[in-house]
């Protein structure tokens, strides 16, 4: 298995407290890792307002998004997003050449 680089890290932890505040064993399930490097990454988020630690009556601490952290999220789905609609000039130029010979072969003969 391929290990995971620190950006690749951060970006699976904001990405997965998207969906809800997790507690630091549940974070580390959801991304695949162990609770000490988790922890170490969480510190630098904490340090930069990115995630939250709360408290529930328990006293069991959850990490949360920020504010900050939400709008991170926000860039990071649309980066994504932008990526997988990204084409090279290669397939490009392949697809403009397949498309006439694709056109020829299902034109139907026309009735006048």
């Amino acid at each position: 298995m391929i290990r995971k680089s620190t950006l690749e890290m951060y970006e699976d932890i904001i990405c997965t407290l998207t969906k809800n505040a997790l507690t630091i064993d549940e974070l580390a399930f959801e991304c695949n890792t162990d609770c000490v490097l988790l922890q170490n990454r969480l510190d630098f988020l904490m340090t930069n307002r990115i995630v939250s630690i709360e408290l529930d009556p328990e006293n069991r601490a959850f990490f949360a998004l920020t504010a900050r952290g939400f709008s991170i999220s926000k860039t990071v789905a649309i980066t994504k997003r932008l990526k997988k609609l990204q084409t090279t000039p290669q397939a490009s130029a392949r697809a403009l050449q397949v498309l006439p010979a694709f056109l020829q072969e299902n034109e139907e003969p026309r009735n006048t």
